[in-house]
């Protein structure tokens, strides 16, 4: 069956208080999504972020991230007032998050929150506690902990501490107790809302697709709960770091700094811990999209004290292995990977194997004057197709930057005309190849410039900023994509059966 979807970041989403959340914005964008034909909605990790406010880069890969939790629906609930939400700084733009500010606004807030609901305990908070505990008493500790330490890595506190000595943290659960306690209700208040989101996008006939980064946070509650899941030293500092080798595009690499995992620890206990990570997954989104998937046939390791990838080396990831595993243990599960980038064969072999669909990027086609496998004609129809990613720039944007040769090839090849607009032949070429399943980013819906980029790797400061006004998102974008949608067979399934009874109703009035 042809689908077709729109990658939208939640943080990008409209807000009048400085980013994007689950609240109406999210179900106005729902139904944009309807409107337009679509089938999916796209989004980022939606962990809470750390340093750098990447979404792959997170606290916890089971967590929610407390800044998309909405605070017009905590005033509804009598957890705040609109006057309270009003009088903190949110940043100076509706276009750009301003994180520094959101951090020292949202958490400030939601204290005053946290006071009103424990007057008022909901009746299946100790439930959700419950249901949760395995990952959420971690977390809640260790969100609590490093508090404590004024915003430390695990692995600069306290020696019991760092070491999980158990009389370390029982002591610390009965000192912290009333901050443990608040990070429990944070995550209470953004699965309650997330559920109402997704309940809402499916009734709507949209699924939501979900990134699962591949590698964990180095200073997170996975890596201090699980410490003998990753590759560390007795000190439980990292021996080698995950990264990518030198290429056209970085000279010395990119250095991820994400701690690797042992799989050979992971193996003896049949990957117990990505079990458990996937199966979360599963049930928080429709599809997950797991993020470079290269890794589980052979990773990049990078000597933990250098500070660039250039000394990195191959070593095997646990390839079939795993996802026979997970398979067996999970069933069947709806599965996309990101298999970008330079593939080796065995690469190739474990797609195949797997039998997950993978990735095509049109951008990618135009970077030499080679046949690629980036160039529609060349697609296999068990795939999903994109114009960008959350990492490349937008079409306009790219349309600018890139070397005159690849413009003018792309031109040639997609027939571009600034008639209809070079975003627009683009995302085209996208929804009329064989592809199963086109996604196509907000920004180039939009028709923005680099300025709405998402994400430039290998940067900081920048990035996971860009958001969309509510003006933008209109319902004349809503009939142009639908119109494209229609033309090329990706119609929502829900909707052509609406449709189609709609038409058959019609041809039988007319019969009588």
């Amino acid at each position: 069956m042809r689908t077709s979807g729109v990658l939208m970041p939640i943080s990008s989403l409209p807000s009048p208080y400085g980013i994007g959340t689950m609240g109406k914005a999210a179900k106005k964008f729902v139904d944009f999504l309807e409107k337009g034909g679509q089938t999916y909605w796209q989004i980022l990790p939606i962990c809470p972020t750390s340093y750098g406010d990447s979404p792959y880069q997170s606290f916890s890969s089971f967590a929610g991230n407390p800044y998309f939790i909405d605070l017009e629906y905590l005033c509804k609930d009598k957890l705040l007032t609109k006057t309270e939400c009003e009088s903190f700084p949110w940043g100076g733009s509706k276009k750009y998050v301003d994180y520094g500010t959101m951090y020292e606004s949202r958490y400030a807030l939601l204290k005053k929150a946290y006071a009103r609901f424990m007057k008022k305990v909901p009746s299946d908070y100790s439930e959700f506690c419950e249901k949760e505990a395995e990952w959420l008493d971690e977390y809640a500790l260790f969100m609590a902990l490093k508090d404590a330490n004024k915003g430390a890595a695990w692995t600069e506190w306290d020696k019991k501490l760092k070491l999980r000595k158990p009389e370390a943290l029982e002591e610390a659960k009965a000192k912290h107790a009333d901050d443990i306690e608040f990070y429990k209700m944070l995550q209470y208040l953004f699965y309650k809302q997330w559920r109402q989101l997704k309940a809402y996008a499916n009734e709507k006939g949209i699924q939501i697709i979900g990134d699962v980064p591949i590698y964990v946070a180095g200073d997170s509650a996975d890596v201090w709960a699980n410490p003998k899941q990753f590759y560390l030293d007795e000190d439980l500092n990292p021996i080698e770091v995950a990264g990518c080798p030198p290429d056209a595009f970085s000279e010395d690499g990119q250095l991820w700094g994400n701690p690797l995992f042992r799989w050979d620890v992971m193996k003896k206990d049949d990957y117990s811990w990505w079990t458990k990570r996937i199966a979360a997954m599963a049930k928080l989104y429709d599809i997950v999209r797991i993020d470079h998937f290269r890794g589980f046939d052979s990773y990049y390791a990078i000597p933990a004290k250098d500070d660039t990838a250039k000394n990195g080396k191959w070593k095997k990831g646990p390839g079939m292995d795993l996802f026979n595993s997970l398979e067996k243990k999970l069933g069947r599960l709806p599965i996309i990977v990101e298999d970008l980038g330079f593939l080796t064969p065995s690469v190739v072999k474990l797609l195949k194997d797997s039998g997950f669909p993978g990735m095509k990027v049109i951008q990618f086609a135009f970077d030499s004057r080679e046949d690629s496998d980036y160039l529609p004609h060349n697609y296999p129809t068990h795939c999903v197709v994109y114009t960008g990613t959350h990492d490349n720039d937008t079409i306009i944007g790219w349309m600018k930057t890139a070397p005159k040769d690849s413009v003018k090839f792309a031109k040639k090849y997609l027939n571009l005309t600034k008639e209809e607009g070079y975003n627009w032949g683009m995302m085209r070429a996208a929804w009329s190849s064989v592809a199963d399943m086109a996604i196509v980013p907000m920004q180039d819906l939009l028709g923005l410039g680099s300025e709405a980029r998402i994400n430039t790797p290998s940067t900081l400061g920048e990035n996971w900023k860009w958001r969309a006004t509510e003006e933008q998102i209109d319902n004349k974008l809503a009939k142009k994509l639908y119109t494209y949608t229609k033309m090329y067979a990706r119609l929502n399934e829900k909707l052509t059966k609406k449709e189609e009874t709609s038409e058959n109703h019609t041809d039988r009035k007319s019969v009588v």
